[in-house]
């Protein structure tokens, strides 16, 4: 049986072109992937996505968007993409114990953060650990954080982020920045930003307290280490979007994105389009990853009308 679309991705992206898909009746099938309902669902509380005065537990908004697609009779299939071939249609989707076809592809297969790999660093996630200013910045409201990286998205968040904490200290392994020189001027000239070099962070204290209190910091010239005082960290080292298997097939920029046609979702290989944060690297928020399943389904639906 060859679907009439496939949606690799279960996250704000892939949720959202399931529900556009399935009530113009296109009957949609999503490959959910190695993590059901993506990032959001290791985000404690989101408080900015529309709709929720109080907030509301990631988790339970991916749930929430999940009971939807399926009451319009979206189908969805656990598992995940190991390899496709987008050389002829069908589309062959090769999952880990089978082989599907599809007419039209839409990829949703969202990025992931770079972490720093610490222990300390994974137990704390969500409990003063963050790797989005945009997203969790509200919560440090006249704290001291710190921002883990050199380059222009660790700049930004640092720059963000003056909007809240008393202070923000940039710590960057090298002794200069590979942000451009316009965010750099724009930090450094702060005043409520300062940088710390030639350091690394070592360990995230306390998880014995189940909240950020300090950082152990390494200098890597000479050795030495010390300890800082801050009420949060954040990691912005970069992200890596989830794009191997399409290497080679679709158009992707230097860091590994899906490139689409401005303004739409349609990437280079007709029939196949991309949404949320595999093809934004700018924005990287679930209410623009949802709008951008919405685009992707409507250009699916009009494409396919269209054949």
């Amino acid at each position: 049986m060859t679907e009439r679309v496939i949606i690799l991705g279960s996250g704000p992206a892939g949720y959202t072109a399931a529900i556009y898909c399935a009530r113009a009746e296109l009957k949609p099938l999503i490959i959910e992937g190695l993590q059901s309902g993506g990032q959001l669902t290791i985000t404690t509380i989101v408080e900015n996505y529309p709709g929720f005065p109080n907030g509301i537990d990631g988790t339970e908004l991916m749930l929430a968007m999940r009971a939807q697609t399926e009451a319009f009779g979206a189908r969805i299939e656990s598992g995940s993409a190991t390899k496709v071939d987008l050389s002829n249609r069908p589309f062959k989707i090769f999952l880990e114990d089978k082989t599907l076809e599809c007419e039209s592809l839409i990829v949703a297969t969202g990025a992931v953060a770079r972490w720093l790999g610490l222990e300390s660093e994974t137990k704390l996630r969500g409990k003063g650990v963050s790797a989005c200013a945009t997203c969790d910045g509200f919560f440090f409201k006249n704290q001291d954080v710190i921002v883990v990286g050199g380059g222009d998205t660790a700049l930004e968040e640092a720059v963000y982020l003056t909007h809240f904490a008393k202070t923000v200290t940039v710590v960057h392994r090298r002794d200069e920045l590979r942000a451009t020189a316009s965010m750099q001027a724009r930090a450094k000239a702060h005043p409520q930003i300062s940088f710390l070099w030639n350091s690394v962070v070592e360990e995230i204290k306390d998880i014995s307290k189940g909240k950020v209190t300090s950082v152990v910091l390494k200098n890597v010239k000479d050795g030495t280490k010390s300890t800082r005082a801050c009420d949060g960290v954040f990691v912005a080292i970069g992200h890596s979007p989830n794009t191997s298997i399409f290497a080679g097939q679709l158009e992707l920029d230097k860091d590994g994105y899906i490139i689409t046609e401005p303004g739409t979702s349609f990437t280079n290989i007709d029939g196949v389009f991309a949404a949320g944060d595999v093809c934004d690297p700018n924005y990287r928020q679930a209410v623009t990853a949802a709008g951008m399943g919405c685009i992707a389904a409507i250009d699916v639906d009009r494409w396919l009308q269209g054949k």
